[in-house]
């Protein structure tokens, strides 16, 4: 009985590593060469398996990306959620927090003389969005509407507490962000290196700040 249920344990394990396995390739593929550049085949070749295999754990092409999108979004909305909740941190420190995250991921896919290749899965699958499934363009969407409830949480915080004076537009600023957000990868593909959104970034915390941080208000206002 104690070797069954080994064996069970261990075939469950070898088949959890081998969907994460699956995905994590299909993440780089997608990420890379897009929707039509990814297939069963080259991820076949790069795990060492059978494409078989791969239609045994996902079904079909639509579903696997279905399932790797809703992963990333779900990843990607929890780092965001993590950089604005709580108190503590300024609007420029949470911009910067923004600007680092955003580079990390730039990083993995543009190494040092690699600079203007495409980084965000979200930004990749947006141009196929016709091709995807209908939960995968929800996800695509619900990415946004979610970014944009944390933003405008995290922002009408930061007022209520005095960062910002109270004629701040929470929503229009919010709504700025997530655009800068939702281009990222656009913005750096079309400069061909980061310095651009970096830039983007911290021009806007400053001008946010210029506008509505108390004191300057009220100096405007004299």
């Amino acid at each position: 009985m104690g070797t069954s249920r080994c064996l069970r344990y261990d075939h469950a394990m070898s088949e959890t590593s081998t969907r994460e396995s699956i995905k994590a390739l299909a993440l780089e593929l997608l990420i890379r060469h897009g929707y039509r550049g990814m297939s069963f085949g080259d991820i076949a070749s790069g795990l060492g398996t059978t494409r078989a295999n791969i239609h045994y754990h996902f079904g079909n092409k639509q579903q696997l990306v279905e399932e790797v999108l809703a992963d990333y979004v779900e990843r990607t909305l929890a780092g965001l959620a993590r950089i604005w909740s709580g108190e503590g941190r300024t609007f420029a420190a949470r911009i910067e927090a923004m600007v680092d995250f955003s580079r990390e991921r730039y990083r993995r896919y543009n190494p040092p003389g690699t600079e203007g290749r495409p980084w965000s899965l979200i930004s990749r699958l947006r141009q196929d969005a016709d091709l995807l499934t209908a939960g995968g363009r929800v996800t695509l969407k619900r990415f946004g509407d979610e970014l944009t409830g944390i933003l405008v949480t995290a922002i009408g915080d930061a007022r209520a507490r005095g960062e910002f004076d109270a004629v701040m537009p929470v929503e229009d600023v919010a709504l700025h962000l997530v655009t800068l957000a939702d281009n990222a990868a656009p913005i750096t593909l079309e400069a061909g290196d980061f310095a651009r959104l970096e830039r983007l970034y911290r021009g806007f915390a400053d001008m946010v700040d210029r506008a509505f941080a108390p004191k300057r208000s009220a100096v405007a206002r004299n």
